[in-house]
């Protein structure tokens, strides 16, 4: 009887023991595990419990020399680089265009008579010269030309040289009323161009002369 009973209870223990085995989720990774998951260690918590098919590829991380796994510590974040300073661009030159002013071109002329065989100028015609060295003022001035004539009366060399000394008269009496020497010229023309007729003595007093003209700019 005593036997019997120790049959019965060795059945009994090898089926306890295999409901264990049927019960345990741990053959998912061959260590033997709780219902709640927990892997089964022993007494000193050293080692897992393994199954019979237990490798380590299978084993439950960090049991029995199955390595946990390493956690990659976190990439260190770059911080972002400063933008690049751009310097302001330097301002452009500013050039200054002088703008010259507008001017025009004018002229005057004028005339002054002599006596006959004369170089000396005649009081009227002096107010002419004096008229024509006030219109001068505030002009850019160019040139005076200044051209001597005579009548038709003597020898064409002693006319020629009676009508420079006509005009050289002309330039002296401008020279006095401020107007550059270097910038008036003189000519003799002698009898050569007369404006009236010779044979008359109206003709004749109005060829007697010197013709001026004033070239200069003046603004607008």
């Amino acid at each position: 009887m005593n036997k019997l009973n120790k049959i019965a209870a060795l059945f009994a223990t090898v089926a306890l023991v295999g409901s264990a085995f049927a019960q345990s989720p741990a053959n998912e990774v061959n260590n033997w595990r709780a219902t709640d998951g927990t892997v089964w260690k022993n007494g000193t918590n050293e080692h897992c419990w393994r199954d019979n098919v237990w490798t380590p590829e299978t084993g439950v991380q960090g049991c029995d020399g199955v390595p946990a796994p390493v956690v990659a510590a976190p990439a260190p974040v770059k911080a972002p680089a400063p933008a690049p300073v751009v310097a302001a661009p330097a301002p452009a030159p500013v050039v200054v265009v002088p703008v010259a002013p507008a001017t025009e071109k004018v002229s005057f002329a004028a005339d002054a008579f002599f006596d006959f065989d004369k170089a000396v100028l005649k009081p009227e015609g002096k107010a002419k010269l004096d008229d024509l060295a006030g219109k001068v003022k505030g002009l850019t001035l160019e040139v005076v030309i200044a051209v001597g004539h005579t009548d038709a009366k003597g020898t064409d060399a002693y006319n020629q040289k009676l009508s420079i000394k006509r005009a050289d008269a002309v330039k002296a009496y401008l020279s006095g009323k401020s107007i550059e020497t270097s910038r008036i010229y003189t000519e003799g023309k002698g009898e050569a161009q007369p404006v009236a007729d010779n044979k008359t003595d109206a003709g004749r007093a109005k060829n007697r002369r010197v013709e001026i003209e004033v070239v200069g700019t003046r603004a607008k």
